[in-house]
């Protein structure tokens, strides 16, 4: 297992820190998607219109979830874009996705799941379709919320600067009607049987105007990524910037209707085109951004974290740019912004991704390889100046203790977070221990050497 070490330097927080990507699956094509079920399985989304299943330990089924890639024209910022799992999946088996079709225009559609769990039917219903006049700012992401209803991100509909202005327009074109929907967050209810699959949610803002009452909010330039913070509903979204900022956007549950993020008035929090636009005062602005120092152009979205197993991840909200090989996190009380050092080579970061435990993911679109983010912190330096590793950290059945050094191990002691001893063994011939039968959970992990002298470091079971 390659585990790629990255060492973040901040002088906001008291700890110090490592955030390592350890490589859990390889053999993407351009992932654009990771999203669970309400089940241990992952569901990667690519581009080119396959869904494929992600197991625990790394395996891919050979067989895809759903394969739309007939439908879809991938290229570019088209494709298969965006994948949702009703909060019923469990028990009405309904997914939802967002893909460029032949026209090149955003299609909203519904599958379901087959008899086979691990497959779905080959037919969907389409609630929506939306037309796009340029190649580009597609949004494609979908999530639900902790509501119950399908939030939609609609980037302006391309080129550059928004140049029909239609992310602060609310005037239907009668030639165009669905491009009033460009540069908006759209909010449905898809508990619907019959045509059009959906209904309006009653608190949308702008309820009883036909033709627009899909709006939830507006001033949107490209939400490529957006995502609930499932333990307290709020909403963050990453907004890809035009020249020179990247912002990122946390609206607080109860989320409010209506919320203008004010793109192409402002870029960030910088003035950008400001004809025809309500004050400043009126518009929602970002909770953090970045500028393009440093080869950075486009921000990747990621989440809030809400696991269990890295502390040190407790109220943060990850992401990533596009353009530099490196993960950024925001403190989600003050909008504190720290990064990790770059990481070698260029990874072009398309979308985070988190499971059921709430533990998050990352995908690589050049090299089709998805990484699992974990905080490498547990092990002491002291564990590793003197030649010691173990591996894989977190583990899930086994893990081997490496030496590098000629100091002679005999045994090794696990402890829990209580300070109990929960496990001894000799080790000095066999250095892989099994750890099935313990709890998952944080351990102090104790190597003895033949002069008792000891060796400590942290080890995660999952």
């Amino acid at each position: 297992m390659k585990t790629i070490v990255v060492v973040l330097f901040t002088s906001l927080f008291s700890f110090s820190q490592t955030i390592d990507l350890q490589s859990f699956a390889s053999g993407f094509t351009e992932p654009v998607e990771i999203a669970h079920a309400g089940d241990s399985r992952l569901f990667v989304a690519e581009k080119g219109g396959l869904i494929k299943i992600l197991n625990t330990n790394g395996s891919v089924n050979a067989t895809p979830f759903l394969d739309v890639s007939t439908l879809t024209n991938a290229g570019g910022e088209r494709g298969l874009l965006g994948l949702a799992f009703h909060p019923d999946f469990a028990t009405n088996g309904y997914f939802f996705i967002n893909y460029t079709n032949s026209s090149n225009n955003t299609v909203i559609a519904r599958y379901i799941v087959s008899s086979n769990p691990d497959v779905a039917t080959s037919t969907g219903v389409v609630l929506m379709t939306i037309n796009q006049p340029y190649s580009n700012h597609n949004g494609g992401c979908l999530k639900f919320g902790t509501d119950g209803f399908l939030y939609i991100g609609m980037g302006d509909g391309g080129s550059g600067g928004d140049p029909q202005g239609y992310s602060q327009n609310l005037t239907i074109d009668s030639g165009n009607p669905t491009r009033v929907f460009l540069g908006k967050m759209l909010r449905i209810d898809v508990n619907v049987a019959t045509t059009p699959y959906y209904s309006i949610p009653a608190t949308n803002p702008y309820v009883g105007q036909t033709g627009k009452e899909e709006i939830w909010a507006i001033g949107l330039r490209n939400p490529w990524k957006f995502t609930f913070n499932k333990n307290n509903g709020d909403l963050w979204i990453a907004d890809v910037g035009q020249n020179s900022i990247e912002e990122i956007n946390k609206t607080v549950a109860p989320l409010t209707p209506g919320l203008n993020f004010g793109w192409r008035c402002y870029e960030g929090n910088s003035t950008y085109n400001t004809s025809g636009c309500v004050p400043m005062s009126s518009l929602t602005m970002p909770f953090a951004e970045y500028d393009h120092s440093g080869g950075n152009c486009s921000v990747t979205g990621g989440y809030v974290y809400t696991g269990t197993t890295y502390p040190n991840f407790q109220n943060k909200y990850f992401f990533a740019d596009y353009c530099v090989n490196r993960i950024g996190y925001v403190d989600v009380t003050n909008g504190s912004t720290t990064y990790t050092s770059n990481f070698s080579g260029n990874a072009y970061y398309t979308t985070f991704g988190e499971d059921i435990s709430g533990e998050l993911y990352i995908a690589a679109s050049a090299n089709g390889t998805i990484y699992k983010i974990i905080d490498t912190s547990l092990n002491s330096p002291d564990f590793e100046s003197n030649g010691f590793s173990l591996y894989p950290n977190p583990t899930s059945s086994s893990f081997t203790i490496s030496n590098s050094t000629t100091v002679l191990i005999r045994e090794i002691q696990l402890f829990d977070v209580t300070g109990k001893l929960v496990l001894t063994k000799d080790i000095s011939e066999n250095k892989t221990i099994h750890t099935s039968s313990l709890s998952k959970g944080i351990y102090t992990v104790t190597l003895l050497d033949n002069n008792n002298k000891r060796y400590n470091s942290k080890l995660v079971i999952q």
